[in-house]
């Protein structure tokens, strides 16, 4: 009680009077809220379309206890029913997407696409069918008999579609509707129905037809209060109104946490509030700490983070780092011991050594796998955690546990190339060179270590050994000539051919031309030697005319004339002596599988159609040979590769070499069987195939073909229809492959008979079956077999008795017994597993080969015993082999074969990230939290990785990241908007500036509050700087590439819109790596070559990444994420254009600058002035800037302003402005690009934003632009400036003044490096500068700009004034014009007297006064102060007239242009 009275009597002595200061950030989606369960339907369909359905099911009229229950009883309601389909982990990451709002953008494109459709009037829900909508259920029967005449509606990827019959040609009905009300419940019974009688296919889009217009605030970004240097006063002196205190008890204020005092003590409630404010207005601990001070600061928040108990270690920690410019100085108080830092070296030594991880890195590894903070962000990391709960779990359901699944997991399943090579050692080949043997090569070294040689970069070592294989089908002369120029320098490449020709017998040299030029290479091959064989294939080839073949007669005349002594008859003709190895040398689609031959080889590697253009193919061959060097030092180093191995069969050993190549089974794109659920659960699925637990109990029984006993690798299921020759086929080819050399590899029968299934029509399959129940492995194969031959079929015709077949060695007894009492009915089951786990009709063929599924077959398509050869070597290769060592390991005898099946199915299916590392400390009790959060059920390890000897303070900032793991209420139980970032406890004397730091395809920008979000200095704010920002756009990235010439297409334009507004946005493609950017929001977009120059120019011809089909012409992308997404566009020139250019002034037609406006009336003359402000006092000079220019001119003034970190005030008042003064404006944007090196300071952005974008800011139409700095004061018309000749330079900068004599000493650019760079020229001022956009566009200015800035950028040392620098550091590569001096004029550098003639005065810092820059406008511009108080009077006019100035009234709506 005593410390009570004296804790009164402290908070009456220090009454504060004042209000707790602090700021708030709060970032909103442009959306309304989006409903909770239409959310969780989303989360939900991730895990496949089956489950979204049946959760559809569940729910469909769960809105009904909405008006009943409280907002936060049916979410929990909501979670309850998700529960059914989710584990307890999944239902935890379900929250805390819910509080991401994670899937809110899927839910927000379903609503615009249903917008765009254009919902009809006062409709709850309604259906599209094939444009037609109706309301009511009764029409729909009406638009299905309508519907087939007009076309079908564009689907895009992952659509919500109905499991109903797989048809084609049915009419497509989307229904528009919100899951869980009546009017959704209705049109779902009837539609369900049809499409399970195949009447239709149904496709659900979500549609709120009233969303409420609720403000949704986000989380998953950061916010950052930088710092600022007050070195020059950067600060408006106009007052601001607003800013109320906003107080949550809940944050601790220095040890004291208010909210608990309050309940404690309630008497005491407002000497508490008091309290809490005098502590928050006393941690102003600001003063600079000296440099001995900070060394140990990195070791010593460790120390006092490791010295708390370890559920409040995580809190401190997040404290310490987000407020560390106040938290330092009371670190360096902290004592750490010797064991704390001899631990920390020791683990930083060893993840030093391991995983590359140095001291000071901040890294994080989710089950080992790296997870790359600067790319991902929590939406990506809650997929990861998505993927990683889906294989633990269904590892869990496979009855492994512990440590087990930690190992499974990180076993590198996909090691296997993408690369496939072909195996060379082929007698279709025929080799001109042998590097090992040929006498040519006998003077260089034979050793494998001469690899290790050290050789200049770019030397192709000569060695005697056949490291480099070439080989090529002679399909034309530049590829024959480029083989013989290889062979002609010596390079070390051994170089075959492959010849593509007939092999009937009756087909001879004079008849058919391939099968001469084959005959007359054997006889030059074999009579003199291989290199003549190679001059005399290009010899004929350089005898035909371009675009011609190779005659008979050509072969004939060539034979005769160079070899006049040969017999031709007995050359060509039929009794030819030199065609014995054309059956041999047949490279036939056995070895090469479906599809076309490859045109070369390099190691076995085919060469893709892009890589196979003559003028590039000599260099991506050298290119390999040097890529390929590297991997042979590798294994020589390791002892792979040895003096006594062969390299061929080296090469052709590795695990990405095939005996065959067939797409289907080398394909990436694999489909797979999921088998974690257990018999009896709901349906359960983890990958793109949902399985019914009659699949799971048939698969628990299934009997198998064996050829030996013990442990199998792979299993292999044979589906199809066996009373049909080509399933007969399919399933003796699997045999005969397993029965020749396949031990350890098991094979299952499915049927699937295209009819009914009755006693008459299964017999063979019912003898199949009874035989793999009931007979030993050896005995029922050969049984089998004999039984599929056709002359066994053919008996069971005509009759004879399926006992009369059987063989020696079976049990007859138990077969015949087996045999006559086997119902059909495991037939039907097994044909509805095809029909609804495999998807196929009645009748269809399939492999199914360790849970993933090849097919259906198309009739014609054969699938051969090597077939089986090269799939079961893929499936072994890539994980099967490994899966089989670990559960070997675990001990599990019962059901292993399966269990190795079901893993494998289950590692292979999981989407594979990079190699998972083993992260693993020396010691971890003095350095390392070990931590078991509560959200996802993990075991979660803090290192502190600190660095040692600081020289400087590592955190210059205040920061906080706004995420919550679950969706809050209020106390009502109404849900609360979000999460926001809130500062309190900030020191009150240092200028901070707002950073938002959000996922990189965000677009943020701040819609309201009054004070300067660039200078806050709380010392002159009065309660909270509260702080609304929305996002404004999502960003559409992408890359583009013209196909013919595999360059950028510089200066091609799209447009980005939807079907009913095709053009909303726009934008230019750069020569960096082809880039463009687009803004957008949630929904379906529709990508398209501008009209005009690129689209009478360019066609697109393919597309990645996008929504639509990749030859489709219309490229359509959903943006239904918060994730980035890029696509990559491929164009070409259309054929009657190929010589045009978009850039060409000398083109015939037009150049693009000069057609942008055809068909529109004669440019306006208008003046275009761009100029950039961050903070209110620039502001205040851009408004006074504005003015002087319009004071100055005739000419009509466009102003562009970058919109990025203009303040809502402007915004706001820019209208108003434009309609008094009568000039036009326009906001502009542009996302700096995540592959240009960020910088992290506000002030050097927006200086990058001055000079790296102009050739992308602007519309084409402007020819010229003028960049007038905010705090200039124009005395001239600025038309002269636009109109002054160039020259031909891209830009005309005004040097800097050399004429007022004290400031000597400062001028930089007359000594060391800018002096020997510049040499005669002049260093120029960015305050003002004049471009020409034609030619900067023209001569790629802006791609030069951004290449050197990316080159210099990296240092931190250099462009310390990055607008200026760059363009004056380029000035060799992009020149600048000088402006005659008078253009500009500054006192810092310029004499008093030539102020007189001066067009334009800049406020320039003095780098010798450090005057403030208001102080200095007033006494250097008479002018300026009369601008001045003409816009303050304007715009107390405008806040009179609004009403702007009562507090709280939302403002008007931001326009973004004006005129």
């Amino acid at each position: 009680m005593r410390n009570l009275i004296v804790l009164s009597l402290l908070l009456n002595i220090h009454r504060v009077l004042s209000a707790p200061k602090g700021v708030t950030a709060s970032l909103s989606a442009k959306w309304s809220m989006t409903p909770f369960l239409l959310e969780t339907s989303e989360f939900i369909g991730e895990d496949g379309n089956e489950k979204f359905w049946q959760f559809v099911d569940t729910v469909k009229e769960l809105t009904v206890y909405k008006q009943g229950e409280s907002v936060r009883s049916y979410y929990n309601l909501i979670l309850k029913k998700a529960g059914q389909f989710l584990t307890d982990l999944q239902v935890n990451l379900l929250r805390f997407s819910l509080a991401l709002r994670s899937y809110s953008p899927a839910v927000q494109a379903s609503q615009q696409i249903a917008s765009d459709e254009g919902p009809p009037e006062a409709c709850p829900a309604f259906v599209s069918i094939h444009g037609q909508h109706s309301c009511s259920t009764k029409d729909i029967k009406k638009l299905l008999k309508a519907a087939a005449g007009r076309p079908k509606p564009y689907l895009h990827k992952n659509e919500h579609t109905y499991p109903g019959v797989n048809t084609t040609d049915v009419p497509v009905a989307i229904l528009y509707a919100e899951i869980g009300t009546k009017k959704f419940t209705s049109f779902h019974k009837v539609l369900s129905e049809k499409a399970e009688g195949g009447k239709l296919v149904y496709v659900l889009r979500h549609f709120v037809a009233h969303p409420k217009p609720r403000r949704m605030l986000l989380s998953g970004y950061g916010v950052e209060l930088a710092i600022k240097s007050t070195e020059y006063k950067a600060v408006d002196d106009t007052k601001v109104k607003g800013g109320n205190a906003e107080e949550d008890d809940s944050e601790e204020v220095q040890g004291f946490v208010f909210e608990t005092l309050k309940k404690s003590h309630p008497e005491l409630k407002q000497q508490l509030v008091e309290l809490r404010k005098h502590l928050l207005e006393s941690t102003d601990d600001m003063v600079p700490l000296k440099v001995w001070e900070m060394q140990d600061l990195s070791v010593q928040a460790a120390a006092r983070i490791m010295s708390v108990p370890k559920f409040d270690a995580l809190k401190l920690m997040r404290d310490l780092s987000q407020n560390f410019p106040s938290e330092a100085r009371s670190l360096t108080k902290v004592a750490v011991t010797q064991e704390m830092r001899k631990e920390i070296e020791e683990n930083q030594k060893r993840l030093s050594e391991s995983i590359g991880v140095h001291p000071g890195d901040g890294e994080l590894f989710i089950n080992g796998l790296h997870i790359d903070l600067d790319v991902h962000n929590p939406f990506s990391i809650l997929d990861v955690l998505r993927a990683e709960a889906r294989v633990l779990e269904g590892l869990h359901n496979l009855g492994i546990k512990g440590e087990h699944q930690g190992k499974l997991l990180r076993l590198p399943v996909n090691a296997v190339d993408d690369r496939y090579a072909l195996d060379i050692r082929h007698p279709a080949i025929m080799w001109i060179n042998d590097i090992e043997n040929d006498p040519v090569y006998g003077s260089w070294p034979m050793g494998v270590q001469e690899l290790l040689r050290a050789t200049f970069p770019g030397v192709i070592r000569q060695i005697r050994r056949n490291l480099f294989n070439l080989v090529i089908r002679p399909e034309s002369v530049e590829l024959v000539k480029l083989a013989e120029l290889f062979y002609k320098h010596k390079i070390p490449l051994r170089i075959g051919f492959v010849f593509v020709v007939n092999t009937e017998d009756e087909i001879d040299g004079f008849s058919e031309a391939g099968v001469g030029f084959f005959r007359v290479l054997n006889y030059i091959a074999d009579e003199y030697d291989l290199s003549q064989t190679l001059m005399s294939m290009v010899s004929m080839y350089n005898k035909v005319e371009a675009g011609e073949m190779l005659s008979v007669d050509a072969i004939s005349a060539y034979l005769k004339r160079k070899f006049p002594k040969a017999n031709a008859e007995r050359i060509l003709g039929v009794e030819s002596e030199y065609d014995d190895k054309r059956k041999v040398r047949k490279p036939n689609s056995c070895h090469f599988g479906l599809g076309s031959l490859p045109l070369a080889l390099f190691n076995g590697v085919p060469l893709s159609p892009d890589e196979m253009d003559p003028e590039e193919l000599e260099t991506i061959i050298l290119q390999r040979i040097m890529d390929t060097t590297t991997t042979f030092q590798r294994a020589v180093f390791t002892g792979q590769l040895t003096e006594g191995s062969s390299v061929v069969d080296y090469l052709m050993e590795q695990p990405n070499v095939v005996p065959r190549m067939n797409p289907l089974i080398l394909s990436t794109d694999r489909k797979y069987l999921d088998f974690t659920g257990k018999p009896g659960d709901l349906w359960r699925s983890a990958t793109a195939i949902d399985s019914p637990p009659a699949f799971l109990t048939l698969t628990s029984t299934f009997p198998f073909l064996l050829y030996e006993d013990g442990m199998s690798a792979v299993t292999m299921w044979i589906v199809g229809d066996f009373d049909k020759v080509s399933g007969r086929k399919l399933l003796l080819g699997a045999l005969k492959r397993v029965q020749k050399v396949s031990p350890g590899v098991r094979v299952g029968v499915i049927d699937n008979p295209s009819g009914k299934p009755s006693g008459e029509n299964s017999v063979l399959y019912r003898a199949i079956w009874a035989s793999l129940l009931t007979q030993k492995n050896k005995a029922a194969a050969e049984f089998v077999q004999k039984l599929l031959r056709e002359e066994s079929i053919l008996l069971l015709q005509k009759g004879t008795k399926m006992k009369e077949l059987l063989m020696q060695g079976m049990d007859r007894d138990a077969f015949e017994k087996k045999f006559n009492t086997l119902e059909v009915d495991f037939i039907r089951s097994q044909q509805l597993f095809c029909r609804d786990v495999l998807k196929l009709s009645p009748g269809q063929q399939a492999v199914i080969s360790n849970g993933r599924i090849l097919g259906p077959f198309e009739e014609q398509e054969e699938f051969t015993a090597e077939d089986f050869q090269l799939l079961e070597k893929i499936t072994r290769s890539a994980s099967a082999e490994k899966v089989k060592a670990k559960v070997k390991l675990m001990g599990m005898k019962a059901k292993a074969s399966d269990l190795v099946m079901k893993v494998d199915a289950l590692l292979t299916a999981a989407p594979q990230g990079e190699v998972r590392r083993d992260v693993h400390f020396v010691q971890d009790s003095h350095s390392v939290l070990l931590l078991s959060p509560q959200v996802v059920n993990v075991r979660l390890q803090v290192f502190m990785n600190c660095r040692a000897k600081l020289s400087e303070m590592p955190l210059k900032s205040f920061y906080r990241f706004v995420l919550e793991s679950d969706v809050s209420f209020l106390g009502n139980d109404t849900v609360s908007p979000g999460p926001l970032a809130r500062f309190l406890e900030l020191p009150e004397s240092p200028l901070l500036t707002l950073i938002m730091i959000t996922p990189e395809s965000w677009m943020v920008q701040a819609v309201r509050s009054p004070h300067d979000l660039d200078n806050i200095h709380l010392q002159e704010v009065s309660g909270t700087v509260a702080a609304e920002y929305e996002l404004e756009h999502l960003l559409l990235e992408g890359h583009c590439f013209d196909l013919s010439t595999g360059q950028p297409p510089r200066g091609l334009q799209f447009t980005l819109g939807m079907s009913r507004d095709p053009l909303m946005y726009d934008t230019i493609v750069m020569a960096n790596l082809g880039y463009f950017q687009l803004k957008a929001n949630p929904g379906a977009w529709i990508l398209k070559l501008r009209e005009g120059r690129s689209e009478d120019i360019y066609q697109i011809l393919s597309h990645d990444g996008a929504d639509s089909p990749a030859d489709a012409g219309d490229v359509v992308v959903v943006l239904n994420s918060f994730h980035s997404k890029i696509i990559k566009v491929r164009v070409q020139k259309k054929a009657e254009k190929i010589n045009e250019d978009l850039l060409s002034e000398n083109s015939e037609s037009k150049g693009i600058w000069d057609s942008i406006d055809d068909g529109e009336k004669a440019k306006e003359d208008v003046l275009n002035i761009f100029s950039v402000a961050s903070g209110h006092l620039y502001e205040r000079f851009l408004r006074i800037m504005m003015l002087s220019v319009l004071r100055h001119t005739e000419t009509p003034v466009k102003f562009w302003f970058l919109k990025n970190y203009l303040s809502p005030s402007f915004k706001e008042t820019i209208a108003h402005m434009a309609e008094e003064y009568g000039f036009q404006y326009e906001l502009v944007q542009y996302k700096w690009p995540r592959w240009l090196h960020q910088q992290t300071e506000k002030q050097r952005i927006i200086w990058g934003y001055k000079i790296l974008f102009l050739d992308v800011l602007f519309p084409l139409a402007v020819d010229k632009i003028i960049f007038v700095d905010a705090d200039q004061i124009v005395r001239a018309d600025l038309k002269d400036l636009r109109d002054f000749d160039l020259e031909g330079a891209p830009y005309g900068y005004t040097p800097f003044c050399d004429s007022r004599g004290e400031m000597e000493g400062y001028r930089f650019w007359k000594s060391g490096y800018w002096n020997s760079h510049l040499g005669h020229r002049k260093y120029h001022i960015s305050a003002l500068y004049v471009v020409d956009l034609k030619k900067f566009r023209k001569i790629a200015a802006g791609d030069r700009l951004r290449g050197q800035y990316q080159a210099l950028s990296q240092d931190p040392n250099s462009l310390s004034n990055l607008d200026q620098d760059l363009p004056n550091n380029m000035i060799h590569q992009v020149a600048i014009k000088s402006l005659p001096q008078e253009w500009l004029w500054c006192e810092t550098w310029c004499d008093d007297a030539s102020k007189v003639s001066a067009k334009t005065i800049d406020l320039c810092n003095n780098p010798k006064t450090k005057e403030p820059k208001l102080t200095a406008a007033a006494r250097i511009v008479p002018e300026w102060v009369e601008y001045d108080n003409e816009i303050k009077r304007l715009l107390r006019q405008v806040q009179e007239q609004d009403g702007t100035a009562t507090q709280g009234q939302t403002p008007s709506p931001l326009q973004e242009k004006g005129s």
